[in-house]
């Protein structure tokens, strides 16, 4: 292995300072104001600010003049892995204990059935490209707008399909934190398997916790281990889809090799290992604020480098999609958490 020079590894990191300080910006503003009161009771988080403030200050009539520069695909795409590598420390195995046998079940059936709607429908009645159909599946099914940002590199996702999809994760997840609380003195359910139906069936983890948290302790709380035993499931997901992705080729016809995600392998073994390795909980605080900026930095990339026109292009076909995905996981999730929990926890 070769050596970089002192000097070119100086032009490289100047080359890439400039896009990294206005996608660091962004990050930080989002992060600011993801915690104010206003934005925090809302759900809306640092990843959704960053990728709003990021398409504002893209479409600036000063940065229309501007190339993106290396800088901001380097966040994009680099920094974006490291984030979902990191992301793990977020979750752990004790995770799935707590969540107990029926969570997991019903986090399985939430993610297949999810994903598998949404590629039936996607392509099959909307006529939407692979691509897109897997980002909007993905968002709708695991996490959000780090599943879309995860899968990406996967089916080699461009920056308007990318956008695309987390814009509906944007949209739908937000219109379901409002309903619902507003659903829950309907549906007779107690507050944990209340919060359980809402962590296996919400898009975003920060919309989890605005949807279940004037519910009491005891929903969020269900909510929180269910929506992060969901989470952990983007790893399989991603080595599943690698696979699959190889198999149908491209949609010009052409056979792909598997490639295996290294930042998914290295998600699992951030999940398998950190419990073991009792670190500090003061570093432990510093590496999860270094992802969450390294994760707003890469949405602010994106939200750089996507343009309205591009989202007026894709049409109503994805907001369709991604309303009827909405529809089923709010009503599908139901019958399937109270089918579940009668079979496999009777009360």
């Amino acid at each position: 292995m070769h050596a970089v020079s002192p000097p070119l590894l100086l032009a490289s990191m100047r080359r890439l300072l400039p896009g990294l300080a206005l996608a660091g910006a962004i990050a930080a503003a989002a992060t600011a104001a993801a915690g104010l009161p206003g934005f925090a009771a809302h759900g809306l988080g640092a990843l959704t600010l960053a990728i709003v403030l990021g398409i504002a200050v893209g479409h600036a009539p000063a940065a229309r003049r501007v190339a993106p520069g290396p800088g901001i695909e380097f966040a994009k795409q680099r920094l974006l892995r490291l984030g979902i590598v990191l992301y793990g420390l977020r979750l752990g195995l004790a995770d799935l204990g707590a969540l107990g046998a029926s969570g997991l079940v019903i986090d399985l059936l939430m993610v297949g059935t999810t994903f598998a709607l949404a590629y039936a429908l996607g392509r099959r009645v909307f006529g939407l490209d692979h691509r897109t159909t897997v980002l909007i599946g993905a968002g709708s099914s695991i996490c959000g707008a780090a599943a879309v940002m995860a899968c990406a590199p996967v089916v080699r996702g461009r920056a308007d399909e990318v956008a695309v999809a987390v814009s509906t994760v944007v949209v739908f997840g937000t219109l379901a934190m409002f309903a619902y609380p507003l659903a829950y003195p309907l549906l007779g359910l107690e507050a944990s398997r209340f919060g359980l139906y809402v962590g296996s069936t919400l898009h975003e983890v920060a919309q989890v916790v605005a949807a279940a948290r004037p519910l009491g302790e005891s929903a969020a709380d269900a909510a929180v281990v269910a929506k992060l035993a969901r989470v952990m499931l983007l790893a399989p997901f991603l080595l599943l889809l690698s696979a699959w992705d190889a198999r149908r080729g491209d949609e010009a016809g052409g056979a792909r090799r598997i490639t295996v995600p290294w930042f998914a392998l290295g998600f699992v073994a951030v999940v398998l290992l950190h419990p073991w390795l009792a670190l500090p909980p003061a570093l432990v605080d510093t590496l999860l604020a270094i992802d969450g900026a390294l994760l707003a930095m890469a949405m602010a990339a994106l939200g750089l480098t996507t343009h309205v026109s591009a989202l007026r292009r894709a049409g109503a076909r994805p907001l369709a999609l991604a309303a009827l995905l909405l529809v089923w996981l709010a009503v599908g999730g139901l019958a399937i958490n109270v089918g579940v929990q009668a079979l496999v926890a009777p009360s």
